[in-house]
């Protein structure tokens, strides 16, 4: 890269540039903006030339074990900012672009030993504002680090570890305030998205996805049927007496918050992702439609009072839960949310009151999707992994297409009780693979049209796509795969235009970024330990030649 002098490692990002992100040369959030679209306007590398990328720096961070490595760098002024997988502890690196990668500092939380991780310890990455770097951790904390140091300003405790609450997701600046949620839905914990003043680490305020009876009960209307009208056999009656009978299990509901959300300047609404109820499969315990699980919801951001909610899937028990980042996009001149779910749709949803414009059509294939786990098992597709998963999706606010990365892996549902039990794994249920070739497990990248809903491009791919997707204003769609292939496709077409062989799975949102003039590309290749893919310890940034 550039040899100019170094960047300054303080440069302040501020919440004029932070609003601004959207035409920012920079990559400023883990979504690129506020409206989480990972879409960059930068346009030098385009359908023409990428055919011509090369990698320019391959950094590595040297981590004692390898992981799941899902962090989306921030880069700011040729600075940029690197989370790893937690193993053990949680790491940040910020890196001089324009020296060749030079690490300009190294923080290393010794996080504490936590058996609560569910789906393999991670992180996706850091805000950046006011001077600050803001890191979740495994271990339930919320941490500032000076931008120009690495020192720990101020550490606040989000959540205890030890009963579920931990954070792999990037925190969000809003303002004063850094917004961060929580996981651990399947450890029976009660989900919350909380906020903190961003200069003390001060509480601001705390909005749980679980509402307690005295603010409506979670128990909902106790719809008997799904969104899509299919009876599920419940005994309406039945389930209202039982709520007397578990009158507490909102307590333990789940609805854990694994992603960033998103977030509307002008309506100063959050755009919240929820994740499954507790226990995952068996909702006998938990009657009714299980607010707000499954749900996407829009939330003040600086109260933390909650406006509207939309369930994907009331009483979910084939944990088919809401867990990719919700996008903020125009579509037909209306201001809409949409999200990517595990069922295999796109949903488009008023951004203003929740109501549900459309369903895009099933970007995966779908098979038994409301019958019932039973003892002996149930197939079902899309299976508990989507669909889609965290994975985020990309939208082209000119072609209005939503692009997904998506798994097709069929599998059986089993139930069985179980009690909640404090920092034990709480699914009520296993979910298990099916072998041979009625179990065979492929993924796809899809480009869904949000105005209309119908798939406008769709290639398969050898195995589940879980990473994430990012476009570009250059016509272009950068994702990759766990067999560590990382590739640009056509937004329009969906042709494949350039590949590279990064060495370990590509299972992490890129970033687009430009220094002094010059436009990159940088993605994580470290696998995923979820899906077994080749582990591997590398941040690749491309290029084009000189």
């Amino acid at each position: 890269m550039s040899s100019t002098p170094s960047a300054s490692p303080n440069t302040v990002v501020t919440t004029d540039l932070l609003q601004q992100a959207s035409s920012s040369g920079d990559w400023l959030m883990y979504g690129h903006n506020y409206w989480n679209n990972r879409y960059s306007p930068l346009t030098q590398i385009n359908t023409s030339n990428v055919k011509n990328l090369v990698p320019k720096l391959m950094l590595q961070s040297g981590v004692e074990k390898l992981g799941s490595f899902e962090t989306t760098p921030v880069v700011v002024n040729g600075v940029m900012y690197v989370t790893t997988p937690v193993t053990p502890n949680n790491i940040v690196i910020a890196y001089d672009l324009r020296q060749g990668g030079k690490v300009l500092w190294r923080y290393e939380h010794k996080t504490l030993s936590v058996s609560t991780a569910c789906c393999g310890p991670n992180n996706r990455g850091v805000a950046v504002a006011g001077g600050l770097v803001f890191l979740g951790t495994l271990d339930g904390q919320l941490i500032a680090l000076d931008q120009q140091s690495g020192k720990e300003k101020w550490v606040q405790q989000v959540g205890d570890a030890a009963s579920g609450y931990t954070e792999t997701m990037a925190p969000l600046v809003v303002r004063d305030k850094v917004v961060i949620g929580t996981s651990g839905g399947e450890y029976g914990i009660r989900g919350f998205v909380k906020a903190f003043t961003a200069a003390t680490g001060a509480p601001a305020w705390v909005w749980y996805t679980i509402p307690s009876p005295k603010e409506g009960g979670w128990w909902g209307t106790w719809t008997k049927t799904t969104p899509e009208g299919n009876d599920l056999h419940r005994d309406i009656a039945k389930e209202k007496a039982d709520s007397a009978t578990h009158g507490d299990a909102w307590q333990h509901g789940g609805g854990g918050v694994w992603m960033t959300p998103a977030y509307d300047p002008e309506s100063g609404l959050l755009y919240v992702a929820i994740g499954n109820p507790s226990p995952d499969l068996d909702g006998g315990i938990r009657p009714g439609d299980n607010r707000w699980t499954d749900g996407i919801v829009a939330i003040d951001a600086n109260t933390g009072s909650f406006k509207w909610g939309y369930q994907t899937v009331p009483h979910d028990v084939w944990d088919l839960d809401a867990v990719s980042p919700p996008v903020i996009a125009m579509v037909g001149g209306k201001k809409v949310v949409a999200h990517a779910g595990k069922t295999g749709w796109v949903y488009v949803l008023d951004a203003a009151t929740g109501q549900l414009i459309r369903k895009s059509d099933a970007f995966v294939p779908q098979e038994n999707m409301f019958a019932l786990p039973t003892p002996e098992g149930t197939r079902m597709l899309p299976g508990a992994n989507g669909g889609a998963e965290w994975s985020p999706i990309a939208v082209n606010p000119d072609l209005a297409y939503a692009y997904v990365a998506a798994l097709h892996q069929p599998m059986h549902y089993k139930t069985h009780y179980a009690p909640w039990e404090k920092g034990r794994l709480w699914l009520g249920s296993a979910f298990v693979a099916i072998p041979g070739p009625a179990g065979a497990q492929w993924g796809n990248v899809s480009a869904v049209d949000l105005s209309t809903g119908k798939i406008a491009w769709q290639v398969k791919t050898e195995q589940p796509m879980m990473g994430g997707v990012t476009a570009t204003a250059g016509g272009l769609v950068f994702t990759g795969e766990g067999n560590g292939w990382f590739k640009a496709y056509d937004a329009k077409t969906g042709d494949v235009l350039w590949k590279f062989q990064c060495g370990a799975g590509v299972n992490a949102a890129p970033a687009v970024f430009q220094v002094d003039g010059a436009e990159y590309i940088v993605v994580a290749a470290g696998g995923n330990f979820q899906l077994s893919f080749p582990l591997g310890d590398a941040v690749v940034v491309f290029g084009l030649p000189k």
